[in-house]
């Protein structure tokens, strides 16, 4: 990921969980420097419509977070497309997220389960959903 990449994604992640949700919130984390992060977006021109990330190593829990679609790009199956990128990067491992409530049922598409009670994080209703790990195993036709 180039400087430029980087600039252009926090941009994006600024401009939907910080402005559009009016959640002034520390955005800049420090995790999208670590070395096990993986970043996924799509960009079809010069500013990204998509995005998000993966934490944690191959091998443990991993979690997917910072899930954005710019405005003008809603309802297209990006947010689809990217969930299943990330689950290619996540394989066989078990994986979280938190998901805004109105997102449950994206999430839900690719096996994650709700854990918990929603909880209000920055003043908006998320819940914490799961993914199972799944065992590779080879089959016998």
């Amino acid at each position: 990921m180039t400087a430029a990449d980087l600039y252009a994604v926090l941009t994006l992640r600024l401009l939907v969980f910080v402005v559009e949700q009016t959640c002034p919130y520390p955005e800049l984390d420090g995790r999208d420097l670590l070395p096990d992060t993986v970043h996924v977006w799509w960009q079809p021109d010069t500013e990204p419509l998509a995005y998000l990330r993966v934490l944690g190593a191959p091998g443990t829990v991993r979690r997917v977070g910072r899930v954005c679609t710019a405005a003008t790009a809603r309802g297209t199956g990006l947010g689809s497309k990217l969930m299943a990128a990330a689950l290619d990067i996540v394989g066989p491992d078990e994986s979280v997220l938190d998901a805004q409530l109105p997102a449950q049922a994206l999430y839900a598409k690719f096996g994650y389960l709700p854990e918990g009670d929603p909880f209000d994080e920055d003043g908006i209703l998320h819940i914490r959903m799961r993914r199972p790990g799944h065992s590779l195993t080879a089959t016998s036709v």
